[in-house]
């Protein structure tokens, strides 16, 4: 198989996964007729706890099932793609760091349900991950990511919503691990090629000369000798 290809295929294989397994809860809770809700997000309670992995897994209905499915497999799939060598540490810190910090700074009485903090996460992630490494592919993915999905950043602010229940804690501690996460692991997995043009200046013995430093390499003296031609005309 064209390795481009089975590249392809494997960033989209485990995001599917992913969104396969949110469905097959969601499923379950119709099947039962009944809602795992109360095993969401209990932010500063001991029976919150399991929330950390629940709740992403959980969500109100269909409508929010969707809501979040496309954006949490596309973004995912970005990932995988273009840091595949760091995709599962990244992943994986987004959804433990975004469910812990919602239990610690979460409303107290609220229930957090939904993988839209992971979305927020991945999407900062990329956001910023791109701009960080100058790299000409990884940096379309920031803007294709700022055009498809900018207008997240609104879901951080409640005042825009007074009539939703929204967990704007869950975006914004998830916004808040995709970016410490880009720059946590910068030097980690694809950079931005680099050019013999642009060391050139490693090539040049003098290139760090100060006089006033003694130890730097002198650069050779160059005498001009001028002679004076009287015959000129003025």
């Amino acid at each position: 198989m064209d390795p481009e290809r089975n590249r392809l295929i494997r960033s989209l294989f485990f995001p599917a996964i992913f969104v396969l397994i949110i469905f097959f809860v969601k499923a379950i809770e119709v099947i039962l007729d009944t809602s795992f809700g109360i095993y969401g997000m209990h932010p500063m309670k001991w029976i919150g706890i399991p929330g950390i992995l629940s709740m992403p897994l959980l969500h109100s209905g269909w409508s929010h099932l969707f809501a979040n499915s496309v954006p949490l497999f596309l973004l995912a799939a970005f990932l995988f793609y273009s840091y595949r060598e760091i995709a599962w540490k990244v992943l994986i810190l987004i959804y433990i760091l975004t469910g812990l910090w919602v239990w610690f700074l979460g409303a107290p009485g609220s229930v957090h349900i939904g993988a839209s903090g992971v979305v927020y996460g991945l999407a900062s992630f990329l956001f910023t991950s791109g701009i960080i490494r100058r790299e000409i592919k990884l940096m379309a993915i920031t803007l294709l990511v700022a055009f498809l999905y900018g207008g997240l950043i609104w879901g951080v602010f409640p005042q825009f919503f007074p009539t939703e229940r929204i967990s704007w804690e869950g975006h914004l501690m998830g916004l808040l691990a995709g970016t410490i996460l880009a720059i946590y692991f910068r030097n980690v997995g694809p950079q931005r090629p680099t050019y013999d043009w642009e060391d050139d200046d490693d090539d040049d013995p003098y290139s760090g000369y100060h006089p006033d430093d003694p130890k730097a390499p002198k650069p050779p003296q160059i005498n001009y000798h001028y002679r004076e031609d009287n015959n000129l005309e003025n």
